[in-house]
């Protein structure tokens, strides 16, 4: 067996199970099993061919998911998850049918009430890739304040705000006539839970909308609301530098 490419957690990602990131997280809480003993060892070797595999009682489907990845323009009120307990609705309730049974999970999050571009993909990989820090992929919003900036506050922004969980890292800001009611553009490289709206509260502005519009050259363009576009990997590796 080739221990380094069958490990437990590159065979859940190859089956398509979840994102880098959750799936090792369950892995700690020890809610995977094989074979009937819960494993908390990402390297753990196992065989697909032979093996029986569970996360929370439930038996996977070992068989690699072909890859596939979409941008999805998120529409206000869903939330940025494959499921959720309090039944609300989900990005996967808003995708067409063919595409909700394909293992496809968000690669990121959007807010609740935010819109925009949102990548899903069933390929752990490239979620990796997509989110962790070290890639550093510049992120642009559209945003509606309540007001305009000041010189004080733009500066602050494009110098790096600071947040409960630390200093941001400098941001980019344009002031933007183009696309009603959005006032303001402004690009990060972070992923923080609902950062741009805590950078702007920290300033006293209140966002009355947010629009993800690109994630590095990945544009959104006229892609409209509730509407996803196919990726091929040749626009991944193309648009995301891979």
């Amino acid at each position: 067996m080739n221990e380094e490419h069958n490990t437990l957690l590159k065979t859940l990602m190859a089956a398509g199970a979840g994102s880098r990131r959750k799936l090792a997280e369950m892995i700690q809480q020890g809610k995977v099993q094989v074979n009937n003993i819960r494993i908390e060892d990402f390297k753990y070797p196992v065989d697909p061919a032979k093996d029986i595999i569970t996360i929370k009682g439930k038996k996977l489907n070992l068989s690699p998911q072909q890859s596939l990845s979409i941008i999805l323009h998120k529409p206000a009120g869903v939330l940025s998850t494959t499921d959720d307990e309090r039944g609300r609705k989900t990005v996967i309730d808003t995708l067409p049918a063919v595409y909700r049974n394909k293992g496809l999970y968000p690669a990121g999050r959007l807010d609740k009430d935010s819109t925009g571009l949102l990548i899903l993909t069933n390929d752990g990989e490239l979620t990796y890739k997509l989110t962790h820090p070290r890639f550093e992929h510049e992120k642009e919003y559209y945003v509606h304040i309540d007001s305009d900036l000041t010189h004080e506050e733009r500066k602050k922004l494009e110098k790096g705000i600071m947040l409960d969980d630390g200093m941001t890292y400098p941001a980019r800001v344009k002031r933007i006539k183009t696309s009603p009611p959005y006032n303001y553009s402004i690009t990060i490289h972070e992923g923080r839970n609902r950062q741009v709206r805590r950078m702007f509260s920290e300033l006293g502005h209140v966002i009355f909308a947010l629009k993800r519009v690109c994630i590095g050259s990945l544009m959104l363009g006229n892609l409209e609301e509730g509407k996803i576009r196919k990726l091929t990997p040749s626009d991944i590796r193309k648009a995301l530098n891979f």
